[in-house]
């Protein structure tokens, strides 16, 4: 007989920082905070988390410095602790969290989810389940800092299928009242509220039904497995966990800027009409909106061209993709608009000029459009959104998806509770 498995999310007991007024003590996800970033937020305050999720040797080093530098983190957090800065709640809790934000659009949103612990465990168990491909040097980096504080500065983001919507509704009835704590980071509005007893397990059940998946925090939840390796009494990782259902769930699209000269466009466009049908956009339409329309049944892309030549592409119906050698291999990732793009489109960009190419990426549409506008670019590339039905397909398939295909927003703020492991 199967032995059963242990609920995958669990109530903890966090750590706080003592104020109830946090935005200058928190920071977004060590994995988007630059050089600049870091000593911004690091001068907010002595007691901001950067000084913890991006440690700097005593002498100053600089982050990638020396390995002293975890155990300063340590250092800091033990006499965060013994001054009193961050204090341990009473009691086992689930942490409400809503986000009030704004999508590049202006529409204003709320995502509400709650913070948990959620098992660490090797994802052949499939209860959590992936969708990136990590690397080695960031789950070398993060693992060091994990051994040096023993503790989750910063959680993981997880998507709960939650088809009946029932956790997003009881996160909705707990996200009331006064919050324990609030905070503005870039913008983001920000508040958390504690839950303790009878309702945190009914949150944590609901929370762990059914299998979870990463939206955000790869390297940081592979970490958590490993160290569980090392210290089997660490199985736990603190998470962030989103419904499925929740309407203020936001993936923006993550759009290419192209430079380098001698790109034809129309070359180009004379290649494309063997998989797209062709258009041109009108200098009065909205770009985005125009995109989400072509887009609503097919794959579909504009791609800005200096001197306001846009052009529309949206796939055939009887397009031959089947003879696209460099196109994933497995369904799931085939019927990505992403890596449809990106083959089809993308790497044809990047191929065809005469100077040698470089590529970047943008959430913000305009910003992709005033790099070709102002002469900095060769051409840009507007994808819509993936949907998260698309991630769950993919991470159920075991595949992975090609870089920047999804970008969640906003990001888990860091430093809102820590976890001791």
């Amino acid at each position: 007989m199967k032995a059963e498995l242990p609920p995958l999310v669990a109530p903890f007991r966090g750590e706080r920082y003592a104020a109830k007024e946090l935005s200058a003590l928190i920071a977004p996800p060590y994995d988007v905070i630059s050089r600049e970033d870091r000593t911004r937020y690091a001068a907010r305050d002595p007691h901001n988390i950067a000084h913890l999720i991006l440690p700097e040797a005593p002498s100053g080093g600089v982050r990638g410095g020396g390995g002293d530098r975890y155990a300063h983190a340590a250092t800091l957090l033990a006499a965060w602790r013994e001054a009193g800065v961050v204090r341990p709640d009473p009691a086992e809790s689930v942490y409400i969290v809503a986000q009030d934000y704004a999508v590049p659009s202006g529409e204003r949103r709320t995502r509400i989810g709650m913070l948990a612990a959620v098992r660490a465990e090797p994802f052949e168990t499939r209860r959590v389940r992936p969708h990136e491909q990590t690397h080695a040097a960031p789950k070398a980096d993060r693992l060091a800092l994990l051994r040096a504080t023993a503790a989750n500065l910063e959680s993981i983001f997880l998507l709960a299928p939650d088809p009946d919507r029932m956790l997003a509704q009881a996160l909705v009835r707990r996200a009331s009242g006064v919050p324990a704590a609030r905070a503005e980071l870039d913008g983001v509005g920000i508040r958390l509220w504690v839950t303790s007893g009878d309702q945190a397990a009914e949150l944590a059940r609901l929370a762990g039904r059914a299998q979870l998946y990463i939206a955000d925090g790869h390297h940081r939840y592979e970490t958590a497995v490993a160290y569980a390796r090392e210290e089997p009494s660490a199985d736990h990782v603190l998470s962030f966990v989103v419904s499925a259902g929740d309407p203020g769930l936001t993936i923006l699209p993550t759009h290419r800027i192209i430079f380098g000269a001698g790109r034809d466009a129309t070359k180009l466009v004379a290649a494309w009409r063997e998989w797209f049908e062709v258009g041109r956009v009108a200098p009065c339409m909205d770009r985005v909106e125009r995109l989400a329309e072509l887009g609503r049944e097919r794959t579909a892309c504009i791609v800005a061209f200096p001197d306001a030549y846009d052009v529309t592409l949206v796939l055939k119906n009887d397009a031959p993709l089947d003879d696209v050698s460099d196109l994933a291999t497995t369904p799931a990732v085939r019927a990505l608009d992403v890596a449809r793009i990106e083959s089809l489109v993308v790497q044809r960009i990047l191929g065809a000029g005469t100077a040698t190419p470089s590529l970047a990426y943008t959430p913000d549409p305009h910003a992709a459009f005033d790099a070709v506008r102002h002469g900095r670019a060769a051409a840009a590339v507007l994808l819509n959104p993936t949907k998260v039905r698309d991630v769950f397909a993919v991470a159920d398939a075991g595949d992975v998806m090609p870089p920047k295909s999804t970008y969640f927003v906003p990001k888990v703020p860091s430093g809102l509770v820590i976890r001791a492991v």
